[in-house]
């Protein structure tokens, strides 16, 4: 059994069982405060998408022929939805010019050296795109929460990564930090599927389990790390990813949104739904966490 916190309630469940129980079923949708009490249409979706989709084709050409280099990086709570997202960006794309990277834990020489090496090495290229799958802001949320870097460390990372994300910026990289933010009954939904189906069982990690029960640790993690490190020059987007879809339409629209490139078509793109995207602090403010 697994005792966790939802809001002010005390819930236990079992992951094992291949029930879910009633009060996530009856909460998970609108989990977080989300505004939506079900998914967007599947019609509706795919028909919005290949016109995204078309652009980021668009986009793909210009890049190629200017020398343009972008980062996404994509973080949030586990089952947020940050690699689906990054699938539904990269379906369409050359893959040696959108690449991902998706690193796993340090080496003992990475752990050696200066914080952010390991992560510099997979900068894009001329015309390349590099999604990141997770980033270098492990060191503000996963790392304190369980324990595999000191609070100095944390406290190091916070004060540097704003001046380090300058450097970026200013050598001319188009940069985006997506934060997805989900719903705890929402996770612990994603969780349990994950958990009785075979084909994403692989998702589902020890570490995952450890983070259900520390969900409020995670949000005072989060808040300080969006509050140390957001900018005017890098800012942070939050998208509400209860709806997996709602939230992959609109980080391609943001995306979109904020790059010039030869034959954008604004129509296409269409407008941000402002209830699912955001920015820091307001926006989690006003929703919940």
């Amino acid at each position: 059994m697994i005792d966790i916190t939802v809001g002010s309630t005390k819930r236990s469940f079992d992951i094992d069982d291949p029930e879910l129980p009633n009060w996530v079923e009856d909460e998970a949708f609108t989990s977080g405060g989300y505004v939506y009490s079900e998914k967007l249409r599947r019609s509706d979706y795919e028909e919005e998408l290949e016109a995204l989709q078309l652009e980021l084709v668009k986009l793909q050409a210009h890049r190629a022929e200017t020398g343009m280099r972008m980062i996404i990086l994509f973080e949030g709570r586990d089952a947020a939805g940050k690699g689906g997202t990054i699938k539904t960006f990269r379906e369409y794309l050359k893959p040696r010019t959108a690449r991902v990277v998706a690193l796993p834990a340090p080496t003992d020489v990475e752990r050696g050296q200066w914080y952010f090496q390991r992560y510099v090495q997979h900068f894009p290229t001329s015309g390349e795109l590099v999604l990141f799958d997770r980033s270098w802001y492990n060191r503000g949320g996963v790392e304190p929460v369980m324990g595999f870097c000191t609070p100095e460390q944390n406290a190091q990372f916070l004060e540097q990564a704003p001046a380090f994300e300058k450097q970026i910026v200013d050598d001319g990289l188009h940069f985006f930090k997506i934060w997805l933010n989900v719903g705890q009954e929402m996770q612990i939904k994603r969780f349990h599927d994950r958990r009785h189906n075979p084909l994403k069982s692989w998702k589902l990690s020890p570490i995952d389990m450890q983070a259900l029960q520390k969900w409020d640790a995670y949000t005072q993690a989060r808040d300080a790390m969006l509050a140390a490190t957001h900018s005017t020059y890098a800012p942070w987007t939050i998208v509400r990813s209860n709806d997996k879809r709602r939230a992959r339409l609109n980080t391609i629209r943001h995306v979109l949104s904020q790059v010039d490139y030869a034959d954008k078509d604004e129509a296409a793109i269409g407008e941000i739904d402002e209830a699912i995207l955001g920015h820091p602090p307001h926006f989690l403010n006003e929703f919940g966490s």
